[in-house]
């Protein structure tokens, strides 16, 4: 099964044209060899009327994976701020050392958005950030060793916590996209649907270039917006990065 996600956009978007506009002429010429046909019409409302339903269900489940991911940027953003403010209640010099890993903890993040990362460059990014909690929860246990009584330290814990649980939940959601075999169905219908417009075109005699390929035009406008919104890494809508700007920011004063 073809792995969307792989391939640019511009490419699919213009093969997927290119299907459309194929089927939109195999079934006028279909249609015009089979002359007129009583049913034909509701066929050819059936199946855009099924295409509608599937195009609003799948933008649905792309729009609810956006939202997930800008919510778990927002999260991740505001426990790395949470940990940082607590982390300079700490003694010194643990709380000059965690905010210096705290900063770098940011930056490995910032680092991605400057460009679409490979996978292998994710990968790298996720065990530089793992590594770096490692060395943020080893640092605290020293303090917990010192005096474990400490409140400020307990609430650190805490806030430390919540920012490693949320970068496994960002990265969840990163990878949470519409499965390959809605896209798949969507592209499915769609085809059949032009289809059915050229083959009722056919039968009926009438003009229909325009109307029909205008159609399959905007169709696939649709698709790929949906597959845009699906894509975090790349295309034209993704995710603002500002909550962890601002994030960077606040860290770079304390």
């Amino acid at each position: 099964m073809p792995e969307f996600a792989h391939y640019p956009l511009t490419a699919v978007f213009i093969i997927s044209l290119a299907a459309l506009f194929l089927a939109c002429e195999a079934g006028h010429h279909f249609g015009a060899r089979a002359g007129g046909e009583a049913n034909i019409s509701t066929l050819e409302a059936a199946m855009l009327g099924l295409l509608a339903l599937m195009i609003g269900f799948t933008f649905a489940m792309a729009l609810t994976r956006f939202d997930e991911r800008r919510a778990a940027l927002l999260d991740e953003a505001n426990s790395i701020g949470t940990a940082a403010l607590r982390a300079r209640l700490l003694p010194a010099p643990h709380d000059a050392e965690n905010l210096k890993l705290l900063r770098d903890y940011v930056q490995i993040r910032l680092d991605l958005t400057n460009h679409v990362p490979t996978a292998a460059e994710t990968q790298v990014a996720i065990a530089r950030s793992n590594k770096i909690q490692e060395a943020l929860w080893s640092d605290v246990k020293l303090v917990m060793a010192k005096n474990n009584a400490m409140a400020p330290t307990g609430l650190y814990i805490q806030a430390l916590n919540e920012t490693f649980d949320n970068q496994e939940k960002r990265l969840t959601a990163l990878r949470n996209r519409v499965p390959n075999i809605v896209i798949l169905a969507l592209y499915g219908i769609s085809i059949v649907a032009v289809g059915f417009s050229g083959y009722a075109s056919g039968a009926a005699e009438r003009d229909w270039r325009l109307p029909v390929y205008i159609m399959a035009l905007l169709i696939a406008a649709v698709v790929l917006l949906i597959q845009d919104l699906d894509r975090p890494d790349a295309g034209l809508i993704s995710v603002s990065q500002q909550p962890m700007v601002d994030t960077a920011n606040a860290l770079a004063t304390y």
